[in-house]
């Protein structure tokens, strides 16, 4: 599934490589990794983008090829702390309704407070 199918969309883009780091803002918000073309390789949620791309330029597992690519892009959508769960939970749902799974390197749904 391609990024582009999201809703709501994502607002923003850098390429997945430490020096990216510098323009992520710090505030919450959900994520996507992605290949070149958009891909998507991971959903996730963070209470501050900057320090969790970095965490994951630090996991081995995110920054390693897959069967369906590499990561990319780190696309996200800054958005309140209250509603991260929900958009992380509709993107995942979304993902599954598509490609019948999550993505793969998602390893379970996030839970819905």
């Amino acid at each position: 599934m391609k990024v582009c199918s999201l809703k709501p969309t994502l607002t923003a883009r850098v390429f997945f490589r430490r020096a990216s780091g510098l323009f992520l803002p710090t505030n919450s918000g959900c994520y996507v990794l992605a290949t070149f073309d958009d891909s998507i390789l991971y959903v996730g949620l963070t209470r501050n983008l900057k320090r969790r791309f970095e965490n994951h330029l630090d996991t081995e597992q995110k920054v390693s090829p897959t069967i369906a690519g590499r990561a990319f892009w780190f696309l996200y959508l800054p958005c309140e702390e209250k509603h991260l769960e929900l958009l992380e939970r509709s993107w995942l749902e979304q993902y599954k309704n598509v490609e019948g799974k999550f993505p793969i390197f998602n390893k379970v749904s996030s839970p819905v407070s």
